[in-house]
């Protein structure tokens, strides 16, 4: 082949309209090959003679868009030092923006040789790199932006959303586009979500060991091509079409006016531990990009449980982690990230470090630094769980919320208290450092666990299917079955679960901070149980579109919550409430006021009571203290919040006058859509709550807008 110098800059492979420059970095390489491969099998190869800073690279006149290839790596093999060069391994490129073909895992994508490495040539069982073009007509193109406090997140998965919709073209369901089609795009607009958090698109690979037992790994968190989408998710996923299919779904999104946020796998990759395959950076330079053991390199440093984790503070790492992120910002023009098992990321050397350099990195990058961040502040090794510790600029999943919200509405005794430092924001975990709401992204449910309807059909997880003898999963789902475990024709059990199920988007929906919904929770989907179902590429996971009445009317309750939320900034301030629970007759009332069933104010040992499942809040649309946007200030409804968790009926006590006057129903999740009938309440009047109900009533500002 015709070969010229290139550039050791940028990494990957870079169209340029003529031809392609190709760069890979490697400290321990003594030779990089580039395998062009072609379309009846036969290949070209060139050396790559020029290095730069450990940056192999060329440039290939005449090559272009859809040109398939691969590396091949010649180096020490030895890995008692951490080294594991094979040149019989075709390794893919960690900067291709797409790849073609599947990873089959043949035995010679493995190291099985005794004494050294496996002979056998993995072409033709691994995926192979694409060289793209990356023209698009981004013509139009709006990212929505909208602010924290007014977004609502609804985590989805591409192929399991979109499978089963009547509404969408067949050929198109399950992919980019079909996320994208008018039928999912309709139905999320009309829920009045502002983002969807798609589950991991980056290009994975299936594990083998689900391959024997006839599964697959459905959910995706395998990494191998942090600048790829995953090809099994476009309609027309060879030759790179499926990167001009995933920007055509992020411009469709943006014009309806929904944000893309990618959940992103930058802790660990699909090679595994030390049996697992060699399929790019194992045999690129294993000692750089992997964290091993200290005192036995030949193992991988583990703690995200999948076998192996990044070398965080290995600078050519930083670099990857950053370029693929400005990449989907800049080329995918997507609005921003949730981070899996983000504390992983903060491990620069032992402990997690909230001050190590991928979050210096990120606080000073120019493109990074300004979409919406958002950690999953936890991972399986020692000191992993880090919910309130992340940098300012991040949100984070707060699980803390989650199980608190799941042990109220379920009847735990002591579970007030922290319920209600919960639906106000969890002011405890994130207000030290003078960070605001927006830092807690809120859910009862998300892809890991329980759906919202198995959450009250089930105590214990039922994950058979999985083929691990129900070993799998977490076994602390705080759930509550109802009174039986999972289906059931009794009505009276039947109503209770939907009333719960209200109750928890209510709560979900009135929170101060980002809630989040899980695809398909609105619709009533269920998994029977299985709360582990990575592994269910099957009707297990996809989201039903055949609709009853009952679902139907949950799908009512969840847009009229939402709406309701979206109409009133009370619910979503973007800022603390200031704390002051005492109220005096004469001056305005506080923003904030925990009030007793008998209407008087919660104390001390009313916050102590093991036995205390009903509170009433008072949140006061006259006392917001933050501006709106154009520094003009926010006066709302004000909003009195009945909730009882017991299994009998309470009376509350409206408060007096000083509150309202009149007040009127605007939630009662008693109700299937949560309509209720507009009765209006006098001040200090009584109001029935029946038992496992929520009840929302407002009234008018006092003062002028």
């Amino acid at each position: 082949m015709r070969t010229w110098t290139g550039r050791p800059f940028p990494l990957g492979a870079t169209y340029d309209g003529e031809g392609t420059n190709f760069a890979l970095f490697s400290a321990v390489a003594d030779r990089v090959d580039l395998v062009l491969v072609h379309e009846d099998g036969s290949h070209d190869t060139a050396a790559l003679t020029e290095v730069d800073g450990f940056v192999w690279h060329c440039y290939l006149p005449g090559v272009g868009p859809g040109q398939r290839y691969g590396y091949r790596v010649h180096g020490p093999w030895d890995p008692a030092a951490g080294h594991r060069c094979n040149p019989a391994k075709l390794l893919l490129d960690p900067y291709a923006r797409a790849f073609e073909g599947e990873v089959d895992n043949h035995p010679s994508l493995f190291e099985r040789a005794a004494n050294g490495p496996e002979p056998a040539d993995s072409a033709g069982h691994t995926l192979l790199s694409v060289v793209t073009d990356p023209s698009f007509d981004w013509e139009g193109d709006r990212p929505p932006r909208h602010p924290y406090a007014e977004s609502v997140i609804y985590e989805a998965h591409v192929r399991g959303l979109s499978l089963r919709h009547p509404g969408v073209p067949a050929e198109l369901r399950g992919t980019y586009a079909g996320l994208a089609s008018d039928a999912v795009v309709d139905h999320l607009v009309s829920l009045g979500v502002t983002a969807v958090e798609l589950m991991p698109v980056h290009q994975y690979v299936q594990d083998g060991f689900l391959r024997d037992r006839g599964l697959s790994n459905y959910w995706g968190y395998t990494s191998i091509g942090f600048f790829a989408p995953h090809n099994a998710y476009a309609a027309r996923g060879s030759r790179g079409e499926q990167v001009d299919e995933f920007k055509a779904m992020v411009k469709k999104l943006h014009a309806a006016g929904l944000e893309v946020i990618l959940d992103v796998v930058y802790n660990h990759t699909a090679e595994g531990n030390e049996n697992g395959p060699t399929l790019a950076f194992r045999g690129i330079d294993n000692a750089s990009y992997y964290r091993l053991v200290e005192d036995d390199p030949a193992r991988y440093f583990d703690t995200t449980g999948t076998g192996n984790s990044l070398l965080m503070r290995h600078p050519n790492v930083l670099q990857l982690v950053m370029d693929s992120l400005r990449h989907w910002v800049t080329e995918m023009h997507v609005d921003g990230f949730r981070f899996d098992l983000a504390a992983t990321l903060a491990r620069q050397f032992h402990d997690v470090d909230r001050l190590s350099a991928f979050f210096d990195l990120v606080q000073q990058d120019p493109v990074v630094s300004r979409v919406k961040l958002i950690a999953e502040p936890w991972d399986v090794g020692e000191g992993g769980y880090q919910v309130g510790n992340f940098p300012p600029l991040w949100s984070e999943w707060n699980g803390k919320y989650r199980d608190s919200v799941r042990d109220f509405w379920r009847g735990a005794d002591h579970a007030l208290a922290e319920f209600a430092s919960r639906l106000t924001g969890s002011s405890d975990l994130y207000q030290h450092d003078r960070r605001r709401p927006r830092a807690s992204v809120n859910f009862v449910t998300a892809h890991d666990g329980f759906t919202l309807r198995d959450l009250v059909s089930y105590d214990e997880k039922h994950n058979e299917a999985n083929g691990e003898d129900n070993q799998d999963g977490e076994n602390d789902n705080r759930s509550w079955n109802c009174g039986v475990e999972g289906p059931t024709t009794d009505p009276a059990v039947l109503e209770l679960r939907a009333r719960q199920q209200r109750n928890l988007l209510a709560t979900l929906l009135l929170s101060q901070g980002i809630p989040m919904l899980a695809h398909g929770d609105e619709l009533g989907r269920t998994q029977r149980g299985n709360n582990n179902a990575y592994c269910q590429d099957n009707e297990i996971s996809w989201v039903d579109w055949d609709l009853d009445e009952d679902r139907r009317a949950l799908t009512a309750f969840t847009r009229r919550a939402i709406a309701l939320r979206a109409a009133h900034p009370v619910f979503r301030r973007r800022r603390f409430f200031r704390g002051d629970t005492l109220t005096h007759e004469g001056q305005p009332l506080p923003d904030l006021v925990w009030l007793r069933p008998d209407a008087h104010e919660m104390t001390d040992e009313d916050w102590q009571r093991p036995d205390a499942h009903a509170v009433g809040v008072f949140f006061n649309g006259d006392a917001i203290t933050e501006p709106d946007t154009q520094g003009r200030p926010v006066v709302d409804d004000s909003f009195l919040l009945l909730v009882n968790s017991h299994r009998e009926p309470v009376v509350f006590r409206l408060p007096d006058t000083a509150y309202g006057e009149r007040w009127t129903t605007r939630i009662d999740s008693s109700d299937p859509l949560g309509l209720a009938d507009e009765t209006e309440h006098k001040a200090d009047s009584e109001v029935p709550v029946g038992p496992h109900t929520l009840l929302l009533l407002s009234r008018p500002p006092l003062t002028r807008r």
